[in-house]
């Protein structure tokens, strides 16, 4: 139990001894009174000593620290950010149209910037076109300015897209695309700043018929190249579709809710280090079966790798909507056991499934503790999932936590831990919005677009650690979210965001934090391990802090941050340790000897200690 919640306990102790002795007090001096009245009566006035009693005084909670003022400034146009998503809705109300897409920072072109990518959807076959769905490409200059340049990086092609996964699966040194759609997937290859479509060739587009989401890059079996896990959503056709008639008293026709469809079996293509992939669902276990032999399917939108064990090997936790989440425990090998259950991350605090879209995993405590953070459907609280002691299985601690409450009025995509105050503890950001474009006219307390919501980690002084920021400026303003990712896209330190809404233009937000915290960014270069670094954990000590980061750009809801990572110092001004464990197990001690910079730290094959080279 955290120390929070023991604190609270503590204080409701002791307001209860006090009410109790008010009680107690009135009781004797009611006696007292009666007494008195009764020896008035039958006996001579008598002098009697009376002895005063005080009552005990509740002490007041010492004030609680406010988050710090930040301004999040809306700097799309003036950036040259002009994409508008297209859901290819034409009055049908198709589920497919609803659920938006996502969003991803990379640099793409290795020159130190992290540029940004949009994916896109499409019109549905036999309709009329509007403007041309293409997913969009923004190369940034570095100064707060963006350039469209699809056509030129061979990325204008169609596909009703739905996530992005950014790696460097040939280990080249050039970041690669793997996009998931309804329909076939597509990988491209990233040479030299220009993408090539390999899907065919790589083997990984998929069946023609499944609806894919989540995507990420990782190495399950530490042989140093990329393999990726492909997330499946449900089985879907329009003639299904319109057969179910899915309807809302007072709206008519409405998005299909997904408990009307039939789950579906997630992928894993295992990287062959020649341009190839092989997928090994069944046999790695991503295929799950109960103890009978049939397939138990989920409805996938999002997953968190993470190393949850502490054994070596990148696990993976999937937010399955409206079916039980799921966690594939790395058993080495290329093998997988789904655990969720056990673990305590499969459904909500009574045991129901929820209707979970995005998902992230940190350490937000600055302790052994890893937190598992998923946002789930309107009227359901977002769910915080916490180890103890650094161990599973988790509890749900999102009321103990503060973050609950706030969040059950929301419908939540996009999620993800980061610290946008530099501070040196965590935040959670939510991306939020409706199916429904009139849902306000049948749910008063819902409306299709939905304002964002941050929320500020106060710490273990706090009764409630994370605390909902109320001016975030242009970040207040209603949205259609769907995906979202951060990246530091100005080199100043804090951290700026973008949020895909459906059907609507794409937001890009300026950090605007002012001066004052310290900060340092570390971007690593794997050797023998892959050469994004992906998997790696970091461990920066700061004034006797000590804060853990996880290199893992796969976040938040079909969505990708940037691979830098960043530490939030407050005032510290000195590092006095920083400790990388590279996929593989080797650890490297890197000497840090300045503050508000970038790192770039390339993995030693010689010794486990290493030098970090400013940017």
């Amino acid at each position: 139990m955290n120390n929070n919640h023991g604190t609270d306990h503590h204080d409701s102790v002791i307001r209860r001894a006090f009410y109790r002795s008010l009680v107690a007090i009135g009781v004797l001096l009611l006696i007292a009174g009666s007494i008195a009245w009764l020896l008035r009566h039958e006996q001579p006035d008598t002098p009697v000593d009376t002895a005063r009693i005080a009552a005990p005084i509740l002490q007041e909670s010492p004030a609680e620290p406010s988050p710090a003022v930040v301004t999040f400034t809306d700097i799309s146009t003036a950036a040259g950010i002009d994409f508008v998503h297209t859901s290819g809705s034409y009055g049908e109300k198709l589920m497919p149209e609803a659920m938006g897409s996502g969003v991803a920072f990379l640099d793409y072109d290795n020159d130190g910037d992290q540029d940004l990518l949009l994916v896109n959807s499409d019109w549905f076959p036999g309709h009329a076109r509007g403007q041309e769905a293409l997913p969009a490409l923004y190369r940034n200059d570095g100064n707060g300015k963006f350039t469209d340049v699809t056509r030129a990086a061979g990325l204008a092609f169609h596909c009703f897209g739905m996530g992005i996964a950014a790696g460097d699966y040939d280990n080249d040194g050039w970041t690669d695309l793997y996009f998931t759609a309804l329909g076939s997937n597509h990988l491209f290859r990233n040479r030299q700043g220009r993408f090539t479509e390999v899907t065919a060739a790589s083997r990984t587009g998929g069946p023609a018929e499944e609806w894919s989401t989540a995507a990420a890059f990782l190495d399950i079996d530490l042989d140093g190249d990329l393999d990726l896990f492909v997330g499946n959503y449900i089985e879907w056709s329009r003639e299904t579709d319109l057969k179910i008639d899915f309807r809302v008293t007072g709206l008519g026709r409405a998005i299909g809710a997904p408990n009307h469809f039939f789950g579906t079996s997630n992928r894993m293509y295992r990287n062959d280090g020649d341009g190839t992939f092989t997928d090994i669902s069944a046999s790695s276990g991503i295929v799950v079966h109960n103890s009978s032999g049939v397939s138990e399917t989920g409805k996938a939108l999002a997953v968190a790798p993470v190393d949850y064990d502490h054994d070596g090997l990148t696990d993976l936790f999937v937010a399955n909507d409206t079916t039980r989440n799921f966690l594939y425990h790395n058993l080495g090998n290329g093998k997988f056991e789904e655990i969720g259950v056990m673990e305590g991350i499969a459904y909500d605090r009574n045991g129901k499934s929820t209707g979970a879209m995005g998902i992230d995993s940190a350490w937000f405590r600055n302790d052994r503790d890893l937190g598992l953070g998923i946002g789930n459907f309107a009227n359901e609280m977002s769910s915080l999932y916490v180890t103890t002691d650094g161990h599973a299985p988790f509890a749900d601690e999102a009321v103990l936590e503060g973050f609950g409450p706030a969040s059950r009025l929301a419908l939540t995509f996009g999620l993800f831990f980061f610290d946008y105050d530099l501070d040196g503890r965590l935040d959670l950001f939510q991306a939020n919005g409706h199916l429904e474009t009139e849902i306000n006219l049948v749910q008063p307390s819902q409306t299709y677009a939905q304002p964002a919501q941050l929320f500020w980690n106060c710490g273990a002084a706090c009764r409630s650690r994370f605390r909902l920021v109320g001016n975030p400026g242009d970040l207040a303003q209603p949205m259609v979210g769907r995906g979202a990712a951060f990246a530091d896209i100005d080199g100043d330190g804090d951290l700026d965001i973008a949020i895909a809404q459906n059907n609507r233009r794409a937001v890009l937000l300026r950090n605007d934090l002012p001066p004052g915290n310290h900060w340092l960014r570390v971007q690593l270069e794997g050797q023998q391990s892959n050469r994004n670094a992906i998997g790696a954990e970091l461990e920066l000590v700061a004034g006797g802090v000590t804060q853990r980061r996880q290199v893992m750009p796969t976040r938040s809801y079909l969505s990708q941050v940037e691979l830098p990572v960043t530490f939030g110092l407050g005032s510290n001004d000195r590092i006095e340790s920083l400790q990388i464990r590279w996929p593989g197990g080797q650890t490297q001690t890197v000497a840090v000897d300045q503050v508000d910079t970038l790192l770039h730290v390339r993995q030693d094959s010689a010794s486990d200690t290493g030098q970090a080279n400013p940017k």
